[in-house]
Parts: C-alpha cells; sequence; structure tokens
C-alpha cells in the first residue's frame, strides 16, 4: 500500500508539472531609486619659508577648504540636476593680516522635462543662486568693505530648451526670459549704487534724502554652456560659462562669467588643480585709489588665477 500511494503521488506530480507551464519567480530589489549622490570635499595648502635666505621674502601660508555636494534625479523623461559648490580660502603672510583669498557659495538647480526618451533637447527651468561668507576689502584698507554676504547676491531664474549630452559631459542651455535679481543688503554699499542697485539720494549740503536701493531686477536672456570630460589620463576638463544680457538696460552689453579647470588626480586622495575665472559684468564699477582718493571708473574685465595641490575625498 505505501509503495502503491508513492506511485500515486509520483504521477499526480509529473501530472501538474507537464498541465502547468513553470513558473518562474523573480526577486525584485527593495528598491529602485533615480537619485545620484556626489559629496566631495577637499583642502588645499601652500607653504613657503625662509630661513638666512639671501635674496629676501615673506613666510606665508594659504589654506582652501571646499565642498561640491551634488543630487541629481533620471527617470525617463525627467532630469533634475542640483548642485551646491562651497569654497572658502585664507593667506596668511609675515608682517600683514590674514586676507581672504576665495569666497563662493553657488547654487544651482535644472529641472528638464523631455516628449520622448531618444531626444538631447529638454524644456527647462533653471535657478541659480551666487553669494560668499564674509566681507571683501581692497586690500590694505580693512575698514571699509567693499562686498560681503548677499552684497552682492545674483538670483537667475528662468525657462528655455537645454541640450544634454551625457556621453560627452555635455550641457546647453538657452533662455529667451530670465528673471536675474542682485541683492545688495550691507546699507552702506546700497547707498553708494555698488553692484548696479540705485544708489541713495542726498541733498546740496550732503543730507540724506532717500537710502539706496536694496536689490535690483533686472529681464533677459541667459546662455549657459558647461562641459565636464578627461582630456587626458587622469585629468578632468571642467569648463562653465555664461552670458546674460538685459532687454530694457543697454540691451547688447553683455555680462560674461567663465570658469575653467583641470583637475589632476595623483592617486585616490591627492589631487591638483589649475584653473582660473574671468568675470565682466557692466554694473560693476573699477574703483582705485590716486593720491589718497578714491575714483570710481568704469567696468573692466576682472580675472583670478589658481594653482593648487591638496587632499580631496569623494564619498
Amino acid at each position: 500500500m505505501r509503495l502503491r500511494a508513492c506511485l500515486t503521488a509520483l504521477l499526480v506530480i509529473a501530472f501538474i508539472q507537464l498541465a502547468y507551464p513553470q513558473m518562474i519567480v523573480t526577486t525584485l530589489p527593495d528598491s529602485i531609486t533615480y537619485w545620484e549622490r556626489t559629496n566631495k570635499v577637499g583642502m588645499d595648502i601652500s607653504q613657503i619659508a625662509f630661513v638666512n635666505w639671501s635674496v629676501g621674502g615673506n613666510n606665508s601660508i594659504t589654506v582652501l577648504g571646499k565642498g561640491n555636494f551634488a543630487r541629481n534625479y533620471h527617470k525617463k523623461n525627467l532630469n533634475w540636476d542640483n548642485e551646491l559648490v562651497l569654497r572658502y580660502g585664507l593667506n596668511s603672510q609675515e608682517g600683514q593680516e590674514m586676507r581672504k583669498t576665495d569666497d563662493q557659495i553657488q547654487l544651482n538647480s535644472t529641472f528638464g522635462y523631455r516628449r520622448d526618451t531618444v531626444s538631447n533637447w529638454y524644456y527647462s527651468a533653471k535657478f541659480n543662486f551666487n553669494t560668499q561668507f564674509a566681507n571683501g576689502y581692497a586690500y590694505p584698507n580693512t575698514e571699509d568693505e567693499i562686498s560681503g554676504p548677499f552684497s552682492p547676491a545674483y538670483i537667475f531664474l528662468g525657462v528655455g530648451s537645454e541640450y544634454i549630452r551625457k556621453d560627452l559631459g555635455l550641457n546647453a542651455y538657452f533662455s529667451p526670459l530670465t528673471n536675474k535679481t542682485t541683492l545688495v543688503m550691507n546699507r552702506t554699499l546700497a547707498n553708494q549704487g555698488a553692484f548696479g542697485v540705485e544708489g541713495a539720494v542726498y541733498d546740496a549740503d550732503g543730507n540724506l534724502i532717500r537710502n539706496g536701493r536694496t536689490s535690483r531686477t533686472e529681464i533677459g536672456i541667459l546662455v549657459t554652456n558647461s562641459l565636464k570630460r578627461q582630456v587626458f589620463k587622469n585629468i578632468m576638463l571642467d569648463h562653465k560659462i555664461s552670458f546674460y544680457t538685459d532687454y530694457l538696460n543697454n540691451f547688447g552689453n553683455i555680462d560674461v562669467d567663465w570658469q575653467w579647470s583641470l583637475d589632476m588626480t595623483v592617486n585616490e586622495y591627492v589631487k591638483a588643480n589649475i584653473g582660473a575665472h574671468i568675470i565682466y559684468d557692466d554694473d560693476i564699477k573699477s574703483k582705485e585709489e590716486v593720491d589718497g582718493e578714491v575714483i570710481e571708473g568704469g567696468p573692466k574685465l576682472q580675472l583670478k588665477q589658481m594653482l593648487s595641490l591638496g587632499l580631496s575625498y569623494t564619498f
């Protein structure tokens, strides 16, 4: 009886296997994320010291802290890129007070939608915010600041079209309608009419009639381009440029902001960097001191060049 029961059970199992197709059970992962997260922090240090150096020189040390944090969302037709850039540098040189060498807070956010998953063109909205951590001075004068936190702060908000090629590290954006807001929250600088805001009004005796405005709003055209790709082994090119012109105020005068750098990898933690930052803004007037008097001139090309070696950690 026991043998007959076993044979019957085997026949039933065989019949079920033939009568019904075999099912494959696939275990899905607990969660699927479309976010890409990158955190990069670093510190660059340069130092020079002299002991009985016949040609002379001043001991100095420069420290630059920097951070780059990205949160990017990619899913089918949607693309949302977010980036926070932080930089702050100080220089201490024998015989003079500590001075600021770099200062930046930048937040970028771009949201794009495309009609299909094949096209590289997106309908996009872009937000950009720029300011700094601390006051800036025209050294050696450290009593009268020429800039500060939210003085200025620049806010760009616009809509347009964006071309993205992730395989090439290429991004191009065109917006025919972009709002640019300039903030100058420092009352002294606002009264001076710094960074293009409307300055204070005084009577013939120098008495204040009306404070300067702390903001200025423009509507214009914004064009940006960025490229980030490996050009040689262990050398990464990072290029960003933007052009902006206002419709109402001096249309055709173009503000330019161009940054480029070559990031050279020595090993996992040691990096070298060379780069430059060029700015031309028609609203920023140049100042120079002549015979103890500060003379204001027209806008000039601003240039900052960087060369550094330091530590970097990505997580």
